[in-house]
């Protein structure tokens, strides 16, 4: 069993490139194309990315993360979201991995059992919006970031909850 999973991609690689050649597709060529094109949307994603990153490295250095965590514990606490999260509520919307690392921070405690559950139930809203909106060429987002944001809302109150019922 252990061999044919690791010869599972192989063989879907093989299986992808023998149905090509079977309807006469120029399997090299419609790589080399499908390659190209793919770096053409890396080089329009990385800035953006870049720009995301940048800015939450700079929110974290300065202090301002944790001057709004400070200015938002009240209201955190009246929606039954530990303020000790305020961190990850902030940066997880951006980028995943600063949230990943914020998170990893409290993981011994039922507030660190609330940011997993959180990490799960939301999504890095900033950055999927660059990433798939820059790809498609979609400028104006009219509803979206706002939607996705009351989504993360959502699932921040959610995961919260779940914790508290599930747990204590």
């Amino acid at each position: 069993m252990e061999l044919f999973f690791t010869m599972l991609v192989p063989l879907i690689i093989a299986a992808v490139a023998l149905y090509g050649m079977a309807r006469r597709v120029d399997v090299y060529d419609a790589l080399v194309q499908g390659a190209g094109e793919g770096l053409g949307v890396l080089l329009r994603i990385v800035p953006p990315l870049v720009g995301l990153l940048t800015a939450v490295y700079m929110l974290r250095a300065s202090g301002a993360l944790e001057l709004a965590a400070r200015a938002l514990a009240p209201v955190l606490t009246a929606l039954g979201i530990p303020p000790e999260t305020v961190a990850l509520l902030l940066v997880r919307p951006v980028s995943g991995s600063a949230a990943l690392g914020g998170g990893a921070e409290l993981i011994a405690t039922l507030i660190g059992r609330t940011a997993a559950v959180m990490l799960g139930s939301t999504e890095t809203t900033f950055y999927t919006i660059a990433v798939y909106f820059g790809a498609a060429g979609i400028v104006k987002t009219r509803y979206a970031v706002p939607a996705a944001l009351c989504a993360d809302l959502a699932g921040f109150m959610a995961a919260a909850w779940a914790v508290r019922v599930i747990f204590y």
